[in-house]
């Protein structure tokens, strides 16, 4: 049998799993599922007879040039930062290589040696990255094939709460690392270009500038800029496009309310505070506000941040206790995002029953024989449970169709490649249809850049 090994069993790879082994008898493959915890490899290989579970520390050279050797091709589902520890031992040992994460410098260094050794490593073959990719670039293609010149192209993600799980006044709860959330939009300014013009939203004004969406059956979203917009032209193709931006999508309301915490200052995640163990969930937020010997912790808040009591905002921060005064945040020298995580943790996880949701969103504006046109496509996919999330769903089955391809020779590019080649991105995208993961296109007006439209 040939054998795929899967390091890395974290949340995401459950859906992965599933569809190698639902596969594997007609494919004749077997999996090894390797992870530094035995106990999550052995719960996603649930006694299947063509799954393997077995532990591994990627750190342990020896064992890790083993268990690559010993597979016919490779699938890292580790953080993307240990990515590059496979990916050379994949090059000594000539393997293919598959992983969800965008390309690093430090993995595009390696493009020369993998093509030298005839070798696939694809990448960014998840979610976003991924089916925002390979569903962009079959419309953008299209386009271009019919002689359209691209005058625009927007797209959104959201890893979101599904309408049915939607409980809470900020109707969002943690569908991935919430870790990514606190400190998302840090580190530099989003960067894309608008009707010709360079703009930068830097962090302190980023959940202040966004877009609202209308995405048909599921309501109204808002969307705010990703980091740089500006590095997929090239990626894309669209060198010359006058629009090109990039965002994240969430339920309306929710940026506005998330920018308090920014303001605040206690999604910052460079410094360590004093004493958080023994601190109490208001101590931590009191430790932001202006000393008084009489005023509320409340009434500062409201004071500094100007939030009137009967603001919905107001009732978003006290439904997630953040002024109780027995709670502790329990965590010994913890950063103001670490604290403020451990305090949404207890709000703003998935219940047992709750299910999940991917929202993607592109719009499309081209010029065909002297008429501007407009195209949006919307995909939404609904988790089935905690195990099967949607972001398993749609970050697993692309890896696993993709490393298949690959394996029975339907994918040959050779390089370290994103699929946004027609060869690699048509096939993939069909097969996803079968899981109903799909795209509704709709034919509109072109509405180019709309004042009116951003918040």
């Amino acid at each position: 049998m040939r054998t795929i090994l899967i390091i890395g069993a974290g949340k995401s790879t459950s859906s992965l799993v599933r569809f190698l082994l639902d596969h594997s008898e007609a494919e004749n493959i077997k999996l090894k599922i390797a992870d530094l915890s035995l106990d999550n490899a052995k719960k996603l290989a649930r006694n299947h007879k063509n799954a393997e579970a077995m532990a591994l520390d990627i750190f342990e050279e020896d064992q890790r040039e083993k268990a690559i050797q010993d597979a016919d091709i490779v699938i890292s589902m580790l953080p993307a930062r240990f990515h590059i520890q496979v990916a050379k031992d994949c090059v000594k040992f000539n393997k293919n290589m598959v992983t969800a994460s965008y390309v690093s410098k430090e993995m595009e260094a390696l493009d020369g040696d993998v093509k030298a050794n005839g070798l696939t490593f694809m990448n960014e073959i998840g979610v976003d990255p991924g089916i925002d990719h390979m569903s962009a670039m079959q419309v953008l293609d299209s386009i271009r094939e019919k002689g359209g010149k691209m005058l625009m192209f927007e797209s959104f993600t959201g890893g979101l709460v599904a309408p049915e799980s939607d409980d809470n006044l900020w109707h969002y709860k943690f569908t991935w690392n919430p870790r990514n959330v606190v400190v998302a939009g840090q580190g530099g300014a989003a960067e894309f270009i608008q009707e010709g013009q360079y703009k930068y939203i830097p962090y302190q004004r980023l959940f202040r500038r966004t877009e609202f969406l209308q995405i048909p059956k599921y309501g109204r979203f808002e969307g705010l800029a990703n980091r740089n917009s500006l590095a997929y032209r090239s990626i894309y193709g669209l060198e010359d496009i006058p629009t090109i931006y990039r965002g994240t999508l969430r339920r309306v309301g929710f940026s506005k309310a998330w920018n308090v915490f920014v303001q605040l200052g206690v999604t910052d995640d460079t410094y360590t505070m004093q004493d958080t163990e023994n601190m109490s969930y208001r101590e931590f937020i009191n430790s932001f506000l202006p000393y008084s010997p009489t005023d509320s912790v409340e009434l500062k808040l409201r004071q500094s941040m100007k939030i009137d009591q009967d603001d919905l905002i107001w009732d978003k921060l006290e439904e997630l206790d953040i002024f109780n005064p027995k709670k502790k945040i329990g965590l010994k020298d913890a950063t103001p995002a670490q604290a403020l995580q451990k305090i949404l943790e207890e709000k703003w996880t998935l219940k047992p029953d709750d299910k999940d949701m991917i929202v993607m969103y592109h719009k499309f504006g081209y010029e065909l024989n002297g008429e501007k046109k407009q195209i949006d496509s919307t995909m939404v996919s609904i988790g089935e449970d905690q195990t099967y999330t949607a972001m398993a769903k749609t970050v697993g089955l692309p890896v696993g169709i993709a490393t298949l391809k690959i394996l029975n020779g339907e994918i040959t590019k050779k390089g370290v490649l994103r699929p946004i080649h027609p060869e690699v991105y048509n096939p993939i995208l069909k097969e996803l249809e079968n899981f109903n993961i799909k795209f509704e296109e709709r034919e509109r007006e072109y509405l180019g850049y709309n004042p009116d439209n951003l918040n």
